[in-house]
């Protein structure tokens, strides 16, 4: 992957979507929603402080983290794959 976020910007391949409901029901392209998790693909340096000092990032490249419906409004096309760029400060949690 050749692309590097600055500084608290992480990169999201986000999760296939689902094709069917728990009830087995197969749903069309619109009635589907968007997943909101996804795999880390890249992270930036870190987040420069007001001390002028950098604190590393709390995510790692491979977690898979669970983010807002909304969060990451953008995304970018690299290698023929979607991606989504993001802050740090709009992933709710890493999944273990």
């Amino acid at each position: 992957m050749k692309i590097r976020p600055l500084y608290d910007r992480v990169v999201i391949r986000r999760n296939e979507e689902e094709q069917t409901t728990a009830g087995g029901i197969l749903l069309p392209g619109s009635a589907k929603e968007k997943p909101n998790q996804g795999e880390v693909v890249a992270v930036g340096d870190g987040k420069a402080l007001d001390s002028g000092e950098v604190r590393p990032l709390a995510v790692k490249v491979g977690d898979t983290v669970v983010f807002g419906q909304y969060a990451g409004s953008n995304t970018i096309e690299v290698e023929g794959e979607e991606l989504i760029i993001m802050g740090e400060s709009e992933i709710y949690a890493v999944v273990e």
